[in-house]
C-alpha cells in the first residue's frame, strides 16, 4: 500500500505491517495482552523499532508470551534470560515479567480473564480520539492513570501511566491513528 495516508511513525520495514495490521484493533485474547504489556514494559526507555526487531526473540525467550509459564520461571532461567542477546538483557525488565505473569495469572482468576479486567478501564468500548498531528497524541489520560495505579496495586511493575497508555493505544483500547490515516475508520469498525 505505497500510495495510503498512514500515521507519520509508521515508516519502516517493521512499523509499516504493525501498524497496518495490528496497531490500535481491539484485542481480547489474554496470551497476546500478556505479549503487549511484556513488550510495553521492555520499551521503556527505548524506541518501539527496537522492540519490534526483538519480537520474534522475546516469543521464543518467553515460551510465547505463556503468563502461567513464565510465572513459574525460576531464578537460573533468569539468568539464562539475560544473556540472551535477542532481547533487551535489564535484570529489572526481566524480573518483572516474571512478576508481572504471577499478577497477571491471579487477575485471571479473579476476573475469569486478563481481558475482563483490563477492558474495564475504557467501559469495554474503545476510546476513539481525533488526533490531526503526532504532538496531539497524549502520554497518558484519567484511564491510563487510573489503569497504572490498580495494576501497581496488583502487584505489576513497569507499569505506569504512560506505558500503559501505549500498551492501550497498541491493544485498541484506544483509537489515536491519525483522521487522515487509512486505518482510522477501519480500526473504528473492527
Amino acid at each position: 500500500m505505497p500510495n495510503v495516508s498512514r500515521c507519520t511513525w509508521a515508516r519502516s520495514e517493521l512499523s509499516i505491517p504493525y501498524h497496518d495490521t495490528e496497531w490500535g484493533v481491539p484485542l481480547h485474547d489474554d496470551q497476546r495482552l500478556f505479549e503487549f504489556l511484556i513488550l510495553e514494559g521492555a520499551q521503556a526507555g527505548l524506541s518501539w523499532e527496537t522492540i519490534l526487531r526483538k519480537r520474534d526473540a522475546y516469543r521464543k525467550a518467553f515460551d510465547d508470551f505463556d503468563p502461567a509459564r513464565v510465572a513459574r520461571y525460576t531464578a537460573k532461567r533468569r539468568e539464562r534470560l539475560m544473556a540472551d542477546a535477542g532481547i533487551v538483557r535489564n535484570r529489572l525488565k526481566i524480573d518483572s515479567s516474571v512478576t508481572n505473569a504471577a499478577a497477571f495469572v491471579d487477575v485471571q482468576r479473579e476476573f475469569g480473564s486478563f481481558d475482563a479486567y483490563i477492558w474495564r478501564f475504557v467501559e469495554g468500548t474503545p476510546r476513539v480520539n481525533k488526533v490531526r498531528a503526532l504532538g496531539d497524541v497524549p502520554v497518558s489520560t484519567p484511564e491510563s492513570d487510573a489503569m497504572s495505579k490498580d495494576l501497581k496495586r496488583r502487584g505489576f511493575r513497569f507499569v505506569g501511566t504512560t506505558i500503559c497508555y501505549a500498551f492501550m493505544q497498541a491493544t485498541g483500547m484506544v483509537n489515536d491513528h491519525a483522521v487522515t490515516c487509512f486505518r482510522y475508520r477501519e480500526v473504528g469498525q473492527a
